[in-house]
């Protein structure tokens, strides 16, 4: 089979006015990015007709280094709806330059079932990524300017909680001394580095429903604690419109196609294991706004991304899905059943089986949301018939849907059997009305535990000396109310990413607390997750190339 940029370089686009025309948006309203990609403004959001379209939900199992294939089921079954003769859009997430140039090599589906133009879209794209970055850091400027030019006033923080952020991975800046050399070169302090997925104000525009929630959340961002005690916000600058006019592009959702060229909203890119996964309200609205069903991902597996995508974004937005999808591959499911991770393209019926253990935990999670749940068998050349058989009768006796998905080989006629089942099972038995795993009036502690002891399966909570002194001071600033976003490995239910299956009988322990005041959430800092992530031994950056003027090695 071709490689997936064979594929993408193949296959002939439409002008993204026809694209938009597909679903009714004028040509007039659109900003062009070139013939093949467009910003949408946000005022063409209407919340009635968001409210009729069907939103689904596409999570995975705990994956495997390799990953799922969530994104390229996620746009197979944009697809096969289409085919079916529904009108159906995906809303994804931005690919980040880290995996990419790291371990992914991209993010933009897969096979017969991308996001195109993939090269712009894992690369620069729109430049919304560049924006976030240069929003973020140029808070972190203005915060290190007022610290200095005010110092003979006695202004002071006793705390700094803000650091930068770059769209790359490199562990050599997770910890850093800013302000070295002469008094004029500003004040010596620590610092370090996130990747901009992880930066609040990423979170921000993904939670944010206009330009003036942005602006406000923007406003509350809290920078560092003051000598007295109290919290020192981006507000007190008065620089929260600045930062807001670099973000003024940024906001609007971006329209692409698919390799079948149908509509594609692809806007906001936080990870999931260290952030919430999730693209941007926005966008989600603005695809619901114009298509009867929406199909829109969370990162990672369900236990991170889906369990923040209801946790955190439906409960500030009010999105309520229809149904919920979780991938499972058999790859995936033979590591967690035991096979060793070399034998795993191997057929193995007993390592097959042992990995139900994982995919049941997800279906049991997800059905605790109130979610109607359909399992999506993402098939591999190597997949025998008896395996996919397996699959599918633990399903039935499960009582859940099943439907296996080929549209990385075939595109859309090979998820016709999903499109099918999906639109089915919203039509006999759609998700009744979401249930939280916590409440709004919860403190974080309690918020944490529920996670952990519901979604992870974690025998309880430890907590570090940092978290301990960030949980009095969450409390101090009458916050408890924000959800939690718990930042840990994706490999596993637990925070130790060797424990793979449906583990039991460990604890997860917090070692520290970062307050999103703008974003409205807090962030847990679970076993030994790093926010900037770190480059393999031979990252994918070594197999990237310009060959005869076209870019090889993304994916």
């Amino acid at each position: 089979m071709k490689t997936d940029i064979e594929i993408a370089r193949e296959t002939k686009l439409q002008d993204i006015d026809l694209i938009a025309n597909q679903i009714g948006i004028p040509t007039s309203e659109i900003e062009h990015y070139g013939h093949h990609i467009a910003k949408v403004p946000l005022r063409l959001i209407d919340d009635e007709r968001a409210s009729k379209s069907n939103l689904i939900l596409v999570t995975a199992i705990t994956p495997t280094k390799a990953g799922i294939g969530k994104t390229t089921v996620s746009i197979g079954l944009g697809l096969g709806l289409n085919r079916l003769g529904k009108k159906a859009v995906c809303a994804l997430r931005e690919p980040s330059l880290g995996p990419c140039f790291g371990v992914k090599g991209g993010a933009a589906g897969g096979g017969y079932a991308q996001i195109l133009p993939m090269e712009k879209i894992n690369l620069h794209f729109t430049g919304d990524f560049h924006a976030v970055t240069s929003a973020h850091n140029m808070i972190s400027a203005l915060l290190d300017n007022y610290i200095y030019q005010h110092r003979e006033e006695g202004f002071a923080l006793k705390e700094v909680l803000w650091k930068r952020v770059l769209d790359i991975n490199d562990r050599n800046l997770r910890y850093v001394v800013t302000g070295l050399g002469a008094k004029t070169d500003g004040i010596t302090m620590e610092s370090g580095f996130d990747i901009t997925p992880a930066s609040e104000i990423m979170a921000i525009l993904c939670l944010s429903k206009d330009l003036d929630d942005l602006r406000r959340r923007i406003d509350n961002i809290i920078l560092g604690i003051k000598i007295d005690d109290t919290p020192f916000r981006v507000k007190d600058m008065g620089v929260g419109g600045a930062i807001t006019v670099l973000l003024k592009d940024a906001i609007d959702p971006n329209l692409v196609q698919t390799t079948e060229n149908t509509p594609a909203f692809v806007h906001g890119g936080p990870f999931a294991n260290i952030a919430h996964g999730c693209n941007t309200i926005i966008a989600t609205r603005m695809a619901m706004t114009y298509a009867d069903y929406v199909i829109t991902e969370a990162g990672f597996g369900a236990d991170l991304g889906a369990e923040k995508f209801y946790d955190i974004k439906c409960r500030k937005s009010g999105l309520q899905p229809k149904l919920t999808v979780i991938v499972a591959t058999t790859q995936g499911l033979k590591m967690h059943g035991g096979v060793p991770v070399d034998k795993i393209k191997e057929p193995n019926i007993e390592g097959l089986t042992h990995g139900f253990a994982n995919l049941d935990r997800h279906i049991r999670n997800m059905q605790k949301f109130g979610q109607s749940v359909v399992v999506c068998f993402n098939r591999f050349a190597t997949d025998t018939d008896e395996e996919l058989d397996i699959v599918r009768k633990h399903c039935s006796d499960l009582g859940v849907g099943f439907a296996v998905n080929s549209a990385f080989s075939e595109g859309g006629s090979g998820a016709i059997e999903l499109a099918q089942v999906v639109v089915d099972t919203i039509a006999a038995t759609p998700s009744g009305p979401l249930q939280l795993i916590y409440d709004d009036s919860d403190d974080i502690k309690t918020k944490i535990e529920k996670v952990c002891h519901n979604i992870y399966g974690a025998d309880g909570v430890t907590y570090g000396k940092a978290a301990e002194r960030m949980l009095t001071r969450i409390a101090k600033l009458g916050i408890s109310h924000y959800p939690v976003c718990i930042a840990k490995t994706q490999y596993s239910f637990s925070a130790d990413q060797t424990l793979y299956g449906s583990p039991t009988g460990f604890k997860i322990n917090i070692r520290d607390l970062v307050i999103n005041a703008g974003a409205e959430m807090i962030v847990a800092i679970a076993g030994d997750i790093m926010r900037m992530p770190g480059l393999s031994k031979s990252p994918q950056a070594e197999r990237i190339d310009i060959v005869d003027g076209n870019i090889e090695g993304l994916s």
